[in-house]
């Protein structure tokens, strides 16, 4: 007699998802190690601006990227019903509005953090630049982490909401201690 087939897809062993998981910590301390190495170059510009326009170009692209990521949260609960108040399911747009703010926020992330790494490098010299430097290393594995998760459906569940949730608050702390500490007057609360 045969055993029963099974239509589920088989799950990984823990294994495996740290072997996945190695790829997305290995993106961010190649961007480390990378921003480690180059020479700062305090004149490089931004879509032709130079100095302080292109801080606070930076500082405006980068506050409109943490309105995306805002957008891709929202629409991430509302597809998975963990929006309170939001109709269930979630209308058949939401999934693709979800899929091209989420290219958008990468696309814009690009510029900045190639200005940042141009410019500056990674830098540790205080606790605010260590941890925007930091942090800005994170979000690209962070990113890959949520392609992998995505992309492979054998993964466990929670490790969507993870990987999401890790870009976010990347996004989000890089905001705060970027585009808000510059827009502020070089201030942000408790750095």
């Amino acid at each position: 007699m045969r055993p029963p087939v099974s239509h589920d897809p088989p799950r990984y062993r823990p294994w495996q998802v740290l072997l996945w998981m190695l790829v997305p910590v290995a993106v961010a301390l190649g961007v480390y190690w990378y921003g480690r190495t180059l020479t700062p170059d305090y004149t490089s510009g931004l879509f032709g601006r130079e100095g302080d326009d292109a801080t606070r170009l930076k500082a405006r692209l980068g506050s409109a990227l943490f309105g995306l990521a805002l957008v891709q949260l929202l629409l991430a609960l509302w597809m998975y019903g963990r929006l309170p108040g939001a109709p269930r399911p979630a209308p058949r747009p939401v999934p693709p509005v979800h899929r091209v703010t989420g290219l958008l926020a990468f696309l814009l992330s690009l510029p900045i953090a190639q200005h940042c790494l141009a410019t500056y490098g990674v830098q540790l010299n205080s606790p605010r630049v260590a941890l925007h430097s930091i942090t800005g290393c994170v979000l690209y594995g962070a990113f890959v982490a949520k392609v992998i998760v995505v992309r492979n459906r054998r993964l466990p569940g929670w490790m969507l909401p993870l990987a999401g949730g890790v870009l976010v608050c990347a996004i989000g702390l890089l905001w705060y201690t970027g585009a808000l500490w510059y827009l502020n007057g070089y201030a942000a609360p408790g750095l």
